[in-house]
């Protein structure tokens, strides 16, 4: 008779010993893959009945559109689970959310997982400090999408679209200016869109003299690039002859300690506007010659009618426009060198002088 029979209880042990132990060596179960593990999940959320509930008393479905979800740069890339932690078991733990602003902000938290930087930046801009203080703000699946996560920025327009959901009157406005029909046009790439001046994560106030004092920074972004600016013929030392005048000066010296509200100098959105930007020569243009008394009153309201004459605009001095400051500044150009070289001229012979006299 063997062991086991006279003693059935070690049988009973080291049947549970095998179970319970590590299977080392053999093979461990197949993990699903993303697709697979979201093929599961479709079961139930592809059904448009299926939504949660908020103590508040308001409703959110959770249905996901198969086919948009299938176009997602997440698609059999990222788990359900990873953006879903806790979420693996059926039925699903049940967790109790206030509002559909604390569900959403959930979200959020998944998202840093993989895109920490991105989500360091939201945390200093403006839309965050909004959401801190109990206001309705945007967070990341209200730009992005939570399950069609496409390319941001492809088509370019989708930029403009997206930021339109809360800034509506704006987009109408920009929908109109000049780089709004540009970004209709055939070439959008050379249209700036909301992301291009505000930036798309930490993004500032705009009121803020920081932000402001930044935009000829901004603006030279485009209006410096010769390629881009060619096909229009539009001048690409507006950044540089903007720095050269008093307007520019200022603003570059008084950036670097820019702290509040306080308007410092006038920078390219006081003279051609934000959102509402047109051509220099088309009617209503801020800039126009009719116009710009009016414009320049903004900050020089005693200005009288032939203040904006004493100004040159982004215009560089020429025979043509300007002579007499063009030929002012010939003058100097040659005037100068001459005086300092003579001055050095006559130190050196004089010391040659000194030398050849000892």
């Amino acid at each position: 008779m063997s062991l086991l029979q006279h003693r059935p209880w070690l049988a009973t042990g080291l049947l549970a010993a095998m179970f319970a132990a590590p299977s080392y060596g053999l093979p461990e179960p197949p993990k699903e893959s993303p697709a697979e593990e979201a093929e599961g999940c479709l079961g139930c959320h592809e059904d448009p009945s299926i939504e949660v509930a908020f103590a508040d008393g308001t409703r959110r479905t959770l249905q996901v559109d198969r086919n948009a979800f299938a176009q997602s740069v997440h698609f059999g890339k990222v788990a359900c689970s990873e953006c879903h932690p806790g979420f693996q078991e059926i039925p699903h733990p049940e967790r109790r959310y206030a509002s559909e602003d604390e569900f959403r902000a959930g979200m959020r938290q998944a998202c840093q997982t993989c895109h920490f930087q991105d989500y360091s930046r939201y945390m200093d801009g403006v839309h965050h400090a909004v959401a801190k203080e109990g206001g309705a703000a945007p967070t990341c699946v209200d730009c992005h999408d939570a399950h069609a996560v496409t390319p941001p920025g492809k088509p370019r327009s989708r930029v403009s679209d997206t930021c339109s959901t809360c800034h509506s009157d704006v987009a109408e406005t920009y929908a109109s200016s000049v780089h709004g029909r540009l970004l209709a046009g055939p070439r959008p790439d050379d249209a700036p869109v909301c992301t291009d001046c505000h930036r798309s994560h930490d993004i500032q106030d705009p009121k803020s003299q920081a932000f402001l004092l930044r935009t000829p920074e901004t603006c030279g972004g485009c209006h410096s690039d010769n390629q881009r600016m060619k096909p229009y013929g539009l001048s690409t030392k507006v950044m540089s002859t903007y720095l050269a005048d008093f307007h520019g000066m200022t603003a570059s010296l008084a950036a670097p300690h820019a702290e509040g509200s306080t308007r410092v100098t006038a920078v390219c959105v006081d003279c051609h506007g934000v959102h509402d930007i047109t051509k220099v020569d088309e009617p209503g243009s801020k800039v126009m010659k009719e116009n710009l008394l009016k414009t320049c009153q903004q900050c020089h309201p005693d200005a009288a009618g032939d203040f904006p004459a004493a100004w040159l605009s982004h215009f560089e001095p020429s025979l043509e426009r300007a002579p007499l400051v063009y030929l002012t500044r010939q003058f100097y150009v040659i005037f100068i060198p001459f005086v300092i070289g003579g001055l050095v001229l006559q130190i050196l012979l004089h010391f040659w002088r000194v030398v050849v006299n000892r």
